[in-house]
């Protein structure tokens, strides 16, 4: 099978594209064909080597993929029938979506949802099935339309993009944030009412500032995180799920314990098996035909390095898609 194979020789990392032998797949109970599998900045991290993502090697990176099972030992699928992976480590410390084929326990499986074809799974895939998990998060802390504005940071990148798309067609009032003139008419095409630029919010914010936002959701952590806290309405909430900037939080306690707002994280790597297919079903009915259109870069497998350097460089806008049959 034809693969991205990330070596590692006296601390130098390799990627390139090779044959690889499907007896060498990880141990799993199903084998899946991959079709698409997509580049996440995780991804993009590993493959450049910019981020320890990676601990041993060789290893194939991508951490989603969909494709069609090939062989099963789990009673749960069948063969020929259509999947999806986000999470689980795959692509991490399991050998990931970058192939021709992948080898992985059936508890990490998602049938493909009803109404969603392979290509448009991958569209959504780890960033957009983050973005759905925020959106519930926000829902869950009583964050309503009628509340007042939600602000959205890392607006450009496939988080950020999925979660405007979802929260306009929720209804709400949504403003985005980007350190990306170029992409503000792609911002309001997908549901922004305004975008605001990154510089706004990347100086040290006072304790609490005026408040501006019903709530949140955050990809980029660091002194914009600590400025949307401080500026949160009292009952706010805030979904915080990245760390494009770093992993630094400059806040006090001002803003929970004088404005009770709820700083929620949001993981989606282990989501349970049994939550997800409800949470792709909701990505499946709210998400409109326009955004696959919208949001997405299409790439061959033999252009994933590239790429990836290009998605470190904050040159790509969305999602990128990656062809691999």
């Amino acid at each position: 099978m034809k693969a991205l194979l990330l070596k590692q020789q006296q601390n130098q990392l390799t990627a390139s594209i090779e044959e690889v032998e499907t007896s060498h797949l990880p141990k799993g109970d199903v084998t899946v064909d991959i079709h698409w599998s997509t580049l996440n900045y995780k991804d993009a991290l590993a493959i450049t080597g910019k981020g320890k993502i990676i601990r041993q090697f060789p290893m194939i990176p991508g951490i989603d993929f969909s494709g069609i099972v090939h062989h099963t030992e789990d009673p749960r699928f069948h063969i020929g029938q259509h999947v999806l992976l986000t999470g689980w480590g795959v692509g991490e410390n399991h050998w990931g979506g970058l192939a021709e084929q992948a080898r992985v326990s059936g508890e990490w499986l998602t049938p493909l949802p009803i109404g969603l074809d392979s290509r448009q799974a991958m569209i959504i895939g780890t960033a957009g099935f983050t973005a759905m998990l925020c959106v519930i998060a926000l829902e869950q802390g009583g964050v309503k339309p009628e509340n007042g504005d939600v602000i959205v940071t890392g607006a450009s990148g496939g988080v950020g993009s999925t979660a405007i798309a979802l929260l306009s067609q929720l209804g709400y009032s949504v403003v985005a944030v980007s350190g990306r003139q170029e992409n503000h008419n792609y911002l309001l095409s997908l549901g922004a009412k305004k975008v605001l630029p990154r510089h706004e919010f990347s100086q040290s914010p006072r304790p609490l500032e005026k408040q501006l936002w019903a709530g949140a959701i955050d990809t980029v952590g660091d002194n914009v995180l600590a400025t949307i806290l401080a500026q949160t309405h009292y009952n706010g909430t805030v979904a915080a799920c990245g760390l494009a900037s770093n992993a630094n939080l400059p806040t006090t306690v001002m803003p929970f314990i004088l404005r009770n707002i709820r700083l929620q994280g949001v993981e989606s790597v282990t989501v349970p098996s049994a939550k997800r297919p409800a949470v792709w079903q909701r990505l499946q009915e709210l998400l409109p035909a326009a955004f696959y259109q919208q949001a997405t870069t299409e790439i061959t497998l033999d252009q994933a390095v590239e790429y990836a350097n290009k998605l470190i460089a904050n040159q790509v806008t969305g999602r990128t898609l990656v062809r691999v049959r």
